[in-house]
Formats: C-alpha cells, sequence, structure tokens
C-alpha cells in the first residue's frame, strides 16, 4: 500500500495539471471567440447569409433571429449585396421554419420578396453551410456576406470557409445580448469548437447535435 500511494499521488497530480491547462485553454478560447466576433469585415458580395435562430411559441423570430435579420435588412440597405440567404429549419416548438421568421421581418424592413431566397431545411451550422453553398451553386454566387451574432462568428466562419465558401464576416454586436446570458453563450461556443475540432481530427461527417 505504501508503494502505490507515491503513484497515486503522482496520477492526481498529472490530472490536475491537465485539467489546469485545459480551463487556461477554454480561457484563452473564449475570449479568442469574444474579441474575434467584434470585428465588421463586411464587403460587396454576392448574396447575404442570415443564420437561423430560435423562433417563439406564436411563429415570431425570437430576439437573436431578429437582431440578425435587422442587421442583414440594413446591410442590403447599403448595397452590400443583392440577395439575402434565411436560413433555418422547421421548429416542432413554433410550427414552421426559421427562415421564415426571417423572411417576416425582412419583409417589415422593406426588403423585397424577390431579394430573399429561402433555406429551410437545416438544423445546424453545419448544415446552414451545406444548403447555402447549394444554393449559391446553383445562382451562380461565389462571395457571401455571413452574419451572426458575434459569439458565434468564428465557429461559423470555420464551417463555411471549410464548406469552401469565400465568407465576409458581419457579426450582430454581443452589446445588444444581456452580458449574463452571453456568457452562456460564449461557454456554448467553447463547448462547440472543441466539438468540431474533434470531428475534423477523426474525419467524422456532419452531425446534428441539438443546441449545437
Amino acid at each position: 500500500m505504501l508503494l502505490k500511494r507515491p503513484r497515486v499521488r503522482r496520477v492526481l497530480r498529472i490530472l490536475l495539471i491537465t485539467f489546469v491547462i485545459w480551463l487556461a485553454f477554454d480561457v484563452l478560447l473564449a475570449m479568442t471567440i469574444y474579441f474575434y466576433g467584434a470585428i465588421d469585415r463586411a464587403q460587396q458580395a454576392d448574396v447575404i447569409i442570415v443564420l437561423g435562430a430560435g423562433l417563439r411559441r406564436d411563429g415570431r423570430p425570437d430576439m437573436a433571429l431578429t437582431r440578425r435579420t435587422l442587421h442583414a435588412a440594413a446591410l442590403w440597405q447599403q448595397g452590400i449585396a443583392p440577395r439575402i440567404i434565411c436560413t433555418g429549419g422547421y421548429s416542432e416548438y413554433a410550427g414552421r421554419a426559421e427562415a421564415y421568421g426571417c423572411r417576416d421581418v425582412l419583409l417589415e424592413q422593406g426588403v423585397p420578396a424577390e431579394v430573399i431566397v429561402i433555406e429551410d431545411g437545416s438544423r445546424s451550422t453545419e448544415e446552414n453551410a451545406l444548403n447555402s453553398h447549394r444554393l449559391m451553386q446553383q445562382n451562380g454566387w461565389s462571395t457571401a456576406v455571413l452574419v451572426t451574432d458575434g459569439f458565434h462568428m468564428l465557429r461559423a466562419s470555420w464551417i463555411f470557409s471549410n464548406e469552401g465558401i469565400m465568407v465576409f464576416n458581419s457579426p450582430v454586436s454581443s452589446s445588444r445580448a444581456q452580458f449574463p446570458i452571453l456568457l452562456v453563450y460564449v461557454a456554448r461556443e467553447v463547448v462547440a469548437l472543441q466539438w468540431q475540432f474533434v470531428k475534423e481530427a477523426l474525419g467524422l461527417s456532419n452531425t446534428y447535435v441539438q443546441g449545437i
């Protein structure tokens, strides 16, 4: 027993050091997520892509989808791109697809219906990228301004770039979200980015994980 105790201590010490290193990495990654999402790189492109978010029970867009769509409408009004893709699949909670919530807000902002392209088959950021790329290829578009919340931008731009889409990031300001909620979103992105790295390292195909 006396011989085993030093071994146990060494194992515990290694585990503690590993945990501290992992925790420091998470803090660094969270800072990177936050500051990367604070820079707007929007420029002239073929299309604006709005990444879907939640809907309310009555089918109206929630705050996240509303602020993303309002940002996209402002970009279109500035002449950044002639078309807007609204993404987001069917929500059982709301009884409709998120993409149509985006469309409703755009129409309210005076964006003509013929400008709006609907992508209503995606359930995740990966599927947003896959389906949006397919629409872009069908229409001969090669560049896109990517619109999502700042905390989501690092992972979203990584996934879209890996799909082969040339994207210019235009994040919605994170300051519009309440700070405690923002911390939760950033923490979720820390987990999601590490999962994305593992998937790519192992060569796993596109997967859907609820909430990511």
